[in-house]
């Protein structure tokens, strides 16, 4: 089990973020839309870029949030998050990478 820190947070903070703002180039605001539907994370800012999680394992609302937006605009659209990501999560231990992401 991967014990959640205040420096993991910071990185799936960032995680997160880059995959909403990775997706908004490519289907605008729709994506902020999208990432509000996920359970246990919230965007508290869209124009800061503020988001935060609830209740849960950080990494498995990541995943939530890349099966949204792959529920809507398909494989691809995994891709493009897996790509968003992938010079942060290269940095990280196979165990607190989103199973998503790998």
């Amino acid at each position: 089990m991967t014990t959640i820190t205040e420096n993991n947070m910071n990185i799936f903070n960032k995680i997160s973020l880059r995959i909403i703002k990775e997706q908004e180039s490519i289907i605008g605001p729709l994506a902020w839309y999208e990432a509000k539907k996920v359970n246990g994370f919230s965007v508290l800012n869209e124009n800061k870029g503020e988001v935060s999680f609830q209740d849960g394992d950080p990494k498995i609302i990541i995943d939530k949030l890349v099966n949204q937006y792959e529920k809507i605009f398909g494989k691809a659209s995994h891709e493009v998050c897996r790509d968003a990501v992938r010079d942060i999560v290269v940095g990280m231990s196979p165990e607190e990478v989103p199973s998503s992401l790998k």
